[in-house]
Formats: C-alpha cells, sequence, structure tokens
C-alpha cells in the first residue's frame, strides 16, 4: 500500500527561527519553495525532505528522530564538528568507537542533537 510513496521526516522545534539556523546554516539543508503553513520543508538526497515545524513538544522524542545515510562520514563529522555540532557517545552492547564514530559489524554512525534536544544520526555501510 504505502511501499511506492515517499515518506517525509518530521520534526518539532520550540522555535521556528531557531531551527532554521541550525537545519538550515548549521547542517547547510535548502528550504524548498512550497510555502508551508507552520514549519519548513528541507529538500534532502534522492528526493527525501525534512519538515521543521514549532510544537511545545520540541525535543521530548528520546530516540532518534531523522537519519541521513551519507558516503564520507568523516568529512561530514569534521564538517559538522566545525560548524560547533557536538557529538553524543552511546555505550551499547556490541559497539565499539573510534572518536565519535560508533561501528557496529557493517555500519558506522555518530548521533547529535538539535537545539532542541531532538537526536539525529549519520549512518554510513563500511
Amino acid at each position: 500500500m504505502l511501499a511506492s510513496s515517499q515518506v517525509m521526516a518530521v520534526l518539532a522545534v520550540a522555535d521556528l527561527d531557531r531551527g532554521r539556523e541550525f537545519y538550515g546554516g548549521t547542517l547547510g539543508l535548502r528550504e524548498a519553495d512550497d510555502g508551508s503553513p507552520g514549519g519548513v520543508v528541507y529538500v534532502c538526497g534522492a528526493g527525501t525532505q525534512l519538515l521543521v515545524y514549532e510544537s511545545s513538544l520540541a525535543g521530548t522524542n528520546q530516540a532518534t528522530a531523522a537519519a541521513w545515510i551519507v558516503e564520507d562520514l568523516e568529512t561530514d563529522v569534521s564538517a559538522l564538528r566545525s560548524a560547533g555540532v557536538v557529538f553524543e557517545r552511546y555505550d551499547l552492547p556490541g559497539v565499539e568507537h573510534e572518536g565519535d564514530i560508533h561501528r557496529l559489524g557493517g555500519l558506522r554512525g555518530v548521533w547529535f542533537k538539535d537545539p532542541d534536544g531532538n537526536i539525529l544520526n549519520l549512518v554510513s555501510r563500511s
């Protein structure tokens, strides 16, 4: 039923202007020209999108809210660190650490939070 439909990640932020600074400025995402009421749609790779909207429930999710699949994890981690992003460290069973990068089998990834505490992830297959 939904297998051929596109999916969009949706994140709540407490302040839309601050959200724009982080998602557009710090992460470098480009706003779509769709005039979404009450939020901002960002264009990501392969036709995917991220909707950021204002809500008093921002940051209450304690799990990963959105993930980007990247080709060059080290380069992206370095660029985000230079932009002021601080990475999280999770000590999970079977996970090895290479600095900020977590390795589990053939997957490598990092986690970080937006200004409201939404947990975001970059992941790469090694």
